[in-house]
């Protein structure tokens, strides 16, 4: 295969990704202006923005199976216009009903762009390569990350979010269409195998323990990381670090920045290392160890520049993503599709429970001017903590499940 046909599939589904990016974040640099508008609370804003992962979550296991019987391309151009759908949706309404339903649309369009990435770049490369692919795929979306910090920030002040909706609907389809015209096609052997058998290639990966140990630490570590990432953190600048608003969407920036060098350096790193006898997971597992030591650091706070705290969250916040890797070499090619979307279920259901569980323990505390109190975030990052370490223990303790036959498994 050449080279040529390598980077088209890289760069359309990679491009996927970074729409699914930006749609997870906007909420960022929307919620003062949707708060104001409509009055919310922290609860009601965490849960009108973790729509968006509940509605990713409920499609993973029949995108996966989609993506495995009708193939990347096919699926990802025809979800890409449900997202579409959801943000005009979303930015057409006046109450929270209409923008919860858009939020929800946005989730089950987008659903489907990392794991199809996953399974195009499974497809088209080397499992060897694909921890690095991976990392390129999500540096690429963690611009999405960028986008949505001081660039969002800016466009605000000369247009509405209600036009910036337009905009990014307008966007989808572009890529959609350039995704469903361009991107390569690679025939599956298993492609004839019926609806029913998929599903129990999902439910063989669901009671597989070897999946299970595989996602543990990382599956927390990434839905604390995307919660906090897609909402929390702006609030947590602001109140916690007593910054102003246009320094924490800069910071907002920067951990995305942050992100994109972490996953393409952890990614290009983990094959170096493991032919030093690191194997990927455990690499994994020292670098998601080191994000729950920033997130320690922060709670603590230590008297570091925040934009120094806020590279190294970004920087081993996106690790956990070399986890996909490692199942990639545990299950069959066929059912890749569906181990991703199992696992990425997993993680975004996580993130729903923790962006909808902050914003129910922040509004236990008294709001002041738009603000909540320190304590209030210092002991939801704490307990958040607390969560990590507990998968962290069970991450590292000996299993005899981590052994490469699943791969052989049909």
């Amino acid at each position: 295969m050449s080279s040529t046909t390598r980077l088209k599939v890289f760069l359309l589904f990679a491009a996927g990704y970074f729409v699914s990016y930006v749609f997870r974040g906007v909420n960022l640099g929307f919620a003062p202006l949707i708060t104001h508008d409509l009055g919310l609370s922290a609860a009601d804003l965490g849960l009108l923005t973790s729509l968006y992962f509940i509605g990713f979550a409920v499609a993973q296991i029949p995108v996966g199976v989609l993506l495995d019987h009708f193939g990347p391309a096919r699926v990802t151009a025809s979800m890409l216009v449900f997202a579409a759908a959801g943000i005009w949706v979303f930015g057409a309404s006046h109450g929270i009903g209409g923008l919860m339903v858009g939020r929800l649309l946005i989730g089950v369009g987008v659903s489907v762009c990392l794991s199809a990435a996953f399974k195009a770049s499974a497809q088209h490369f080397p499992v060897a390569r694909l921890p690095l692919i991976n990392g390129f795929t999500m540096a690429v979306g963690g611009l999405g990350g960028v986008v949505v910090g001081s660039p969002l920030a800016s466009l605000l002040h000369v247009a509405s979010w209600r036009h910036v909706c337009v905009g990014l609907g307008v966007f989808t389809l572009i890529v959609a269409a350039a995704i469903l015209l361009f991107a390569p096609r690679k025939a599956d052997s298993h492609h004839q195998a019926d609806i029913v058998t998929q599903f129990k290639g999902t439910w063989h990966i669901l009671k597989s323990g070897a999946f299970w140990k595989i996602a543990s630490f990382s599956v927390v570590t990434q839905g604390v990381f995307y919660a906090m990432q897609s909402l929390w953190i702006r609030p947590y600048l602001l109140d916690v670090m007593g910054l102003t608003p246009a320094h924490a969407a800069a910071l907002v920036s920067v951990l995305g920045f942050a992100m994109m060098f972490g996953c393409v350096g952890f990614g290009a790193a983990a094959r170096g290392m493991e032919r030093r006898g690191v194997s990927v997971y455990a690499f994994c597992g020292w670098g998601m160890a080191l994000f729950v030591v920033t997130q320690v650091l922060m709670v603590l706070r230590v008297p570091l520049p925040p934009v120094l705290l806020l590279a190294a969250y970004g920087v081993f916040g996106g690790v956990g993503i070399l986890s996909y890797a490692v199942a990639a070499e545990y299950f069959p090619t066929h059912m890749i599709g569906r181990a991703h979307t199992t696992l990425t279920l997993v993680i975004f259901l996580l993130i729903f429970c923790f962006q909808v569980g902050v914003g129910a323990m922040l509004s236990h505390w008294p709001e002041e001017g738009g603000h909540y109190p320190v304590t209030a975030h210092v002991t939801v990052w704490a307990l958040l903590i607390a969560i990590q370490v507990a998968s962290a223990i069970w991450y590292v303790l000996p299993s005899r499940v981590l052994h490469k036959t699943e791969r052989a498994a049909s």
